[in-house]
């Protein structure tokens, strides 16, 4: 394992074990809004500083963006990018299916991505160029060729409600064509299921980049593609991301072009 997936890693499980601990007191657990319909609690800021302190010990002068505490200057060719609990509102009430998320970019690009799940203790893993593994096996996104019969996996536009109508017919499009579709809470571990051939395609609006960092660099290293709704790589700055199997993912952008309005374009 590369030393600086191993640093990511270690940082995950420092996390993780903060994560664990509250969630068996959850009743201690502090919530509060930090936007429309966006949660953060005490557990989230615990488990980032656990995170950054940990990569700071053997990195001090990396640079990091991080979901609560924002951006930290330092070497700008090493960036971390870091959800220290991607799924809180799962989280707060008591389901088990969150996870942390770790990507280190090196001059721009994705180099190293961690998905650790407390709960059930699963890690995903990848180095760019080298494989995506879950709990050190090697992974593969699934074989599926077209739509039919696949299990798809997206995210509400909770934060972005005026997006709705349009969301609904995308989904409705997509509901019709294929086997199942899911909505769990967690980017994080919607796109690590589909390295793993767990789920064949995932779309969501409005993310942001701590929510997909990792996920996108193990996916890919899986066998996936990404792209934006229209098929683009802007799937950063527009926060609208399509993740599937090589096939599955053009029947994806099929479905979704005759719904994208102005908001959804990429800009």
């Amino acid at each position: 394992m590369q030393p600086m997936l191993n640093i990511a890693v270690r940082a995950a499980r420092n996390a993780g074990k903060i994560i664990a601990r509250a969630y068996e007191q959850l009743d201690l657990v502090q919530a509060e809004l930090k936007g429309t319909n966006d949660f953060v609690t005490n557990v989230d800021r615990e488990a980032e500083e656990a995170i950054i302190s940990t990569i700071k010990t053997s990195f001090p002068d990396h640079s990091f963006v991080a979901e609560e505490s924002g951006i930290t200057e330092g070497d700008s060719k090493y960036q971390w990018i870091i959800d220290p609990l991607d799924g809180t509102t799962n989280f707060i009430k008591g389901i088990p299916h969150f996870a942390v998320s770790i990507a280190l970019k090196v001059n721009g690009k994705l180099e190293q991505a961690v998905i650790f799940d407390p709960i059930r203790g699963e890690l995903f893993t990848a180095s760019r160029g080298a494989g995506a593994q879950l709990d050190g096996k090697r992974i593969r996104v699934s074989k599926a060729k077209d739509l039919s019969g696949t299990l798809l996996a997206t995210g509400f536009p909770f934060k972005q409600k005026h997006q709705t109508t349009a969301y609904l017919a995308i989904f409705s499009d997509l509901f019709l064509q294929v086997s199942d579709m899911r909505r769990a809470g967690s980017a994080a571990l919607d796109l690590a299921y589909i390295a793993a051939g767990r789920m064949e395609g995932f779309w969501e609006m409005g993310l942001k980049p701590w929510d997909t960092a990792a996920g996108q660099l193990i996916a890919k290293e899986a066998g996936a593609v990404i792209s934006d709704f229209e098929g683009g790589d802007n799937f950063d700055k527009s926060g609208n991301i399509v993740v599937a199997t090589p096939k599955v993912l053009g029947a994806i952008l099929k479905t979704i072009r005759p719904h994208l309005n102005e908001g959804l374009r990429s800009k």
